[in-house]
């Protein structure tokens, strides 16, 4: 970290150094800010609303597992995951627009579970006495008082743990509860930290202790290749959640080996079964590398959350460089547009989303294509967590009084810092879809205090100014760089982040390209489809209008050579496909021996390909705004010229 001028102080976040003196393990990193103190703006704003208006907003209309029925509501209905998997995005959503609608939707969920709570401390439909899903619940509840601070929260979640602590050992945790006990601990750790009691910590290694060994499973990972069968260890969604799992046992024990551990997993994960887009197959078991097999929307909101809390716990800017490939890539890739319709399964290498088998590890027909409820509900419940969350883990607090940019996107964050004074940061950007953040100060007097800026590793160039004078670029080990000074109402900070075309070398001798954090695509042209009598908004079929089969032209050591970037303006939806914000021309030449395997597209020809058509030029677009694409390449040898402007 290299700091330019000054000292910081207290935490910005009213938290004990460690968890518990003398007790427990070391304090996050960074600190959370709490629900609501960072906002979006822009074109964030925008796929906000986005959701409010489509399946966030509607869903319990649409959608009897969500409804009135919902056995969480009092009713007779769904009694598991879905209605809490619902509310840890809806709460959220609600309170980061304001929105008076949707809020009362949050609120009726909330009130019901704070009302269902029995003698004992448990809580919940009495026809299910899983574990697992009161987790999930209870993270929305986290949220809500957050973002409401009602009094009855943390006495509410006091006798549910200690009911947990009572019954936990004749009753452990088992099946999804103790491949995902991480969420738990996290929960306990979060009341901790607002009402210690010794109690707590007792709770948190009894979960610990009963969780699956994620540690020993991602480090040795015997699993390299498609997964054929279930087994907890390799659904795709577990090990999104499970690789928080050794960060969480370093709050406990502060042992530096479990960031390693981390590390070796995300390599791991990466090497046997990583996608161009950022994130791991598994179409519902880990499913290799080929761009043809596909990953869950479940997977991919919890890989988020995984980062989120990654990034707060050790404070390093590579899980920002993360998260943002997912968010920017991976999530709105798998969601229409309008957010009104999504997928089960999304493929890097998608050519056809209809109703046909694919080489799916497990999942059935429907798997990829768009609608209400493809292959199977969890999704339809999960996916609303992924932007609210997001955008609530911008900016979290530093250890030295200031806030840390974990991730970039057009928003405004209020807070307390170093100087005991409530700043607040209004970030203007187009960002991913520009290069250059704006950080304007408002303040009622001076306040001193630092502000980190991540410096993504894509980034090689980046300039930094503040109030218009240059200062030097020089991120420290975690990839921030540290600006402390004392700031007035008014200052600004502006951040470009040159972004340069790349390849991403991908199996097969096969390329993947990237501008900054934006995985590019071949868009196809896409016909959709409504099935008869679809629920809800409507399940579609997609089909291409135009030829997929293109190797690039291009040298992969230098694959911007023979391209022209082409930057426009920002439209709503932001993530749609006919007018996006982003374009880079490149050459491309059709591969005929290149088709269709199994209905999806057959594996990518090894590079460089000898027997390809005649140049053409090609449009490549943001992974995200492509529901039809190739986005892992074959390639043939460069064109002597630039594509024409």
């Amino acid at each position: 970290m290299i700091c330019l001028q000054g000292q910081g102080g207290f935490g910005i976040v009213d938290t004990p150094d460690t968890l518990d003196s003398g007790q427990g393990g070391p304090a996050p990193a960074l600190r959370g800010l709490p629900l609501g103190a960072v906002r979006s703006r822009g074109w964030l704003y925008e796929q906000l609303r986005l959701q409010a208006a489509g399946l966030t907003g509607h869903l319990d209309t649409l959608w009897p597992d969500t409804g009135p029925d919902s056995a969480w509501l009092g009713g007779t209905g769904e009694d598991w995951e879905r209605g809490p998997y619902y509310c840890d995005g809806l709460v959220p959503l609600a309170y980061l627009l304001d929105d008076d609608a949707l809020i009362a939707k949050a609120r009726n969920w909330m009130e019901h579970v704070l009302t269902s709570g029995q003698p004992d401390g448990q809580f919940g439909p009495r026809t299910n006495d899983d574990w697992w899903p009161r987790m999930v619940m209870l993270k929305a509840l986290t949220q809500y008082h957050e973002a409401t601070g009602d009094p009855r929260v943390l006495p509410f979640m006091t006798r549910y743990f200690q009911y947990q602590l009572a019954h936990l050992p004749a009753r452990p945790l088992r099946d999804w509860g103790a491949a995902r006990g991480a969420e738990n601990v996290l929960l306990v750790l979060w009341l901790y930290e607002r009402a210690p009691a010794p109690f707590l910590l007792q709770l948190a290694d009894l979960l610990i202790s009963q969780t699956l060994d994620w540690e020993g499973f991602l480090t040795a990972f015997p699993s390299t290749a498609r997964v054929t069968e279930f087994n907890h260890l390799t659904h795709v969604v577990n090990v999104a959640m499970g690789l928080k799992t050794p960060a969480v046992q370093y709050l406990r024990d502060g042992d530096p080996a479990h960031l390693v551990a981390i590390e070796t997993a995300w390599a791991n994960l990466m090497r046997f079964h990583g996608q161009v887009q950022g994130m791991f197959s598994g179409d519902e078991w880990l499913a290799g590398t080929d761009p043809a097999q596909g990953v869950e929307l479940c997977a991919v909101v919890e890989a988020m959350f995984t980062l989120e809390q990654l990034a707060r716990i050790y404070g390093a800017g590579r899980f920002g460089d993360r998260l943002e490939s997912l968010a920017y890539n991976a999530l709105p890739a798998t969601i229409t547009a309008d957010m009104r319709a999504h997928q089960y399964d999304q493929q890097p290498n998608q050519v056809l989303c209809t109703v046909v088998p694919r080489n799916w590890t497990q999942n059935d027909a429907t798997s990829n294509i768009f609608g209400l409820e493809p292959n199977f509900g969890c999704c339809t419940a999960n996916l609303h967590q992924g932007w609210p969350k997001f955008t609530a883990a911008l900016w979290m607090g530093t250890p030295d009084g200031g806030l840390a940019a974990v991730a970039y996107a057009p928003c405004v964050v209020r807070a307390q810092v170093a100087s005991g004074q409530t700043v607040t940061i209004e970030e203007e950007t187009n960002y991913p879809f520009a290069e250059t953040v704006r950080l304007e100060i408002r303040t009622d007097g001076a306040a001193t205090f630092p502000i980190w800026l991540r410096i993504p590793a894509w980034c090689a160039d980046a300039r930094l100014a503040v109030n218009g004078a240059a200062l030097p670029v020089e991120p420290g080990p975690q990839g921030f760089v540290s600006v402390e000074r004392a700031w007035r109402d008014g200052d600004m900070v502006e951040l470009t982040l040159p972004m340069r075309v790349r390849a991403i070398p991908r199996p097969g001798n096969a390329v993947g390209m990237a501008l900054g954090p934006l995985v590019l695509a071949l868009g196809l042209g896409e016909s959709w489809t409504r099935l008869p009598d679809s629920p809800g908004f409507g399940d579609w079929e997609v089909r291409p209008t135009t030829p997929w089969n293109y190797a690039l032209a291009l040298d992969p050591a230098d694959p911007g050579a023979g391209c022209r970037v082409e930057y426009g303006l920002v439209t709503m939806p932001p993530f749609a496909h006919d007018q996006t914000a982003v374009r880079v021309h490149a050459w491309g030449r059709r591969v005929p021996g290149w088709e269709l395997q199994a209905n999806s597209a057959g594996p990518v020809p090894g590079g460089p390909v000898a027997d390809a058509g005649p140049p053409e030029a090609v449009a490549l677009i943001p992974y995200g705004c492509a529901r039809l694409r190739i986005a892992e390449f074959p390639w043939t040898a460069p064109e002597p010229a630039p594509v024409p402007a």
